[in-house]
């Protein structure tokens, strides 16, 4: 038998083992860290990985440091037992040293061995979150015994309520001709490597099950939206972060103002790659272009290894909480699920959510209560996009309609005459419609296009009940029609009204 440590947990398998043996349902699109044994780099850290309630830091040991986490006078799990602007204290717990009862000059990220009423049987483990100079009861010089080098950002989230559950040896992963990344579900294992397979994201105003700040709920909104699909896309890596920028180009508020420590997670506010969703491997001051949504607690490892183009598998708590698109009675049982109320909860039958109040997950959490719009079924249309043949019109199609949001959409009826009808949303400045996917010789009954900018009607959206060999779904030539999609319902276009506002719903096959 070997031992290996898979996502921090130290795991028994057999000689020979695989991946594929570990992780066996493991997502195939993602890859995962292999972290390599190497004796003499492991040797000569001293590194420890501390697991806590909040998330995971990595602190270099001096040799006085060591010492503590070798002996038996630390015994986990280990309580918060004090904290402010400036620190927090795990303890207490006994030891043996003499406290020299001066002030001693502290940085962020020291960890100090200190003690309370100068009784080192009540000692605390204290983590410095600022710069400060303050007496710890701490031995001469100091008392400091490591630095964390990794997982800062957690400091700052400790409170009330957290624990230290474990501590661990780190080995040196830096070299990457150890250390990389694999989809390959057959490499074999080896004594004392590490496999990290998914990273976990804890959302800002969010921690130990409950809400503690609505600042950022609009960006954590826009993170949950981002990562939904559990994936984090590796568009950029670079030795400062990594990014995914797969819905770019969203307008994010700037929320929260803090330096964009190691680990932290932020969506970009400005720029070309406005709304992308960045990790940072390493501290930067904070820029108004970047507003903090979360903190990676889990898995920064595997962020520091990916390399461009790589899938990683990742989990935002809380997930995602969005009832919009559901019907009524599905709605009710997964608010029950999160411990939410619907209050004034509507009645009838065959009725579908089209609007939420809180609108975002943070704040519906905070609230333990929202609001829900229906309408009945009937009144909302189902339609299929065509991503393939049409990803960029399908794209804007939705950003109109706030199918980039919720499964249920909003588009306003224009007008119909004949075999056509008309819908006509309001197209920001700015937005390009270029000829895509646009018809040949015939344009079957219920197809769903967007007028392009080569007509007069840029933006205008229709849908034909029947087929027609000569004109689009908008009633223009061929040239100036995109095709998306289809409508799936089009028998329920019959009793639209002019102006009416029509609620759209994407079904996916």
């Amino acid at each position: 038998m070997i031992t290996i440590l898979l996502d921090g947990e130290p795991l028994e398998i057999k000689e020979g083992a695989t991946l594929r043996d570990i992780l066996p349902d493991h997502d195939p699109k993602c890859a995962v860290a292999i972290i390599r044994p190497g004796a003499r780099e492991s040797a000569t850290t001293g590194s420890i990985r501390l697991v806590t309630t909040t998330g995971e830091v990595i602190v270099e040991l001096n040799h006085a440091g060591q010492g503590i986490f070798e002996s038996s006078v630390l015994r986990f799990p280990i309580s918060l037992h004090w904290q402010d602007r400036y620190a927090a204290a795990f303890g207490p717990f006994p030891s043996s040293f003499t406290p020299s009862r001066t002030a001693s000059l502290y940085e962020r990220g020291d960890v100090v061995l200190g003690c309370g009423g100068y009784d080192p049987q009540r000692s605390y483990l204290i983590f410095c979150r600022s710069r400060h100079t303050a007496d710890h009861g701490a031995a001469r010089g100091g008392g400091v015994i490591g630095k964390v080098v990794s997982g800062r950002g957690v400091l700052d989230r400790w409170n009330t309520g957290d624990t230290a559950t474990s501590a661990s040896p780190v080995l040196n992963w830096a070299d990457t001709s150890r250390s990389f990344t694999t989809m390959d579900r057959n490499v074999p294992l080896e004594d004392g490597m590490e496999v990290v397979s998914f990273i976990q994201i804890t959302a800002y105003g969010y921690g130990s099950g409950k809400v503690t700040s609505t600042a950022a709920a609009g960006s954590v909104e826009h993170l949950l939206l981002a990562l939904e699909d559990g994936h984090f896309v590796v568009g950029r890596s670079s030795s400062t972060h990594i990014r995914d920028e797969r819905i770019s180009g969203t307008a994010v508020d700037y929320q929260v103002k803090q330096p964009r420590r190691e680990g932290a997670v932020t969506v970009r506010t400005a720029g070309r790659s406005g709304g992308s969703v960045y990790i940072y491997l390493e501290d930067l001051p904070g820029t108004p272009t970047h507003t903090v949504a979360g903190q990676v607690t889990h898995g920064l490892e595997l962020a520091k290894l990916a390399r461009g183009g790589d899938v990683l598998c990742a989990r935002v708590d809380p997930p995602r909480f969005d009832l919009v698109g559901l019907p009524l009675g599905s709605a009710v049982v997964a608010a029950k699920a999160q411990g939410i109320r619907i209050l004034g909860e509507p009645e009838g039958t065959d009725l579908i959510v089209v609007g939420q109040e809180p609108a975002t997950t943070i704040e519906s959490l905070a609230a333990g209560a929202v609001t829900l719009s229906v309408v009945p079924l009937e009144k909302v249309i189902d339609i299929e996009l065509d991503d393939d043949g049409a990803p960029v019109s399908c794209d804007i199609f939705r950003h109109l309609t706030g199918l980039h949001l919720h499964d249920v959409g909003r588009i306003p009826f224009f007008f119909n005459f004949e075999d056509v009808f008309l819908f006509k949303p309001e197209i920001p400045r700015g937005v390009n419609i270029m000829p895509e996917n646009s018809p040949i010789d015939l344009v079957p009954s219920g197809a769903l296009a967007i007028t392009n900018d080569s007509r007069k009607g840029s933006g205008l959206v229709g849908v034909r009940t029947s087929e027609n060999s000569e004109f689009g779904p908008t009633s223009e030539p061929f040239e100036g029609t995109n095709i998306i999609g289809r409508v799936l319902d089009l028998e329920k276009l019959g009793t639209l009204q002019e102006k009416e506002i029509v609620y759209i719903r994407e079904r996916h096959s």
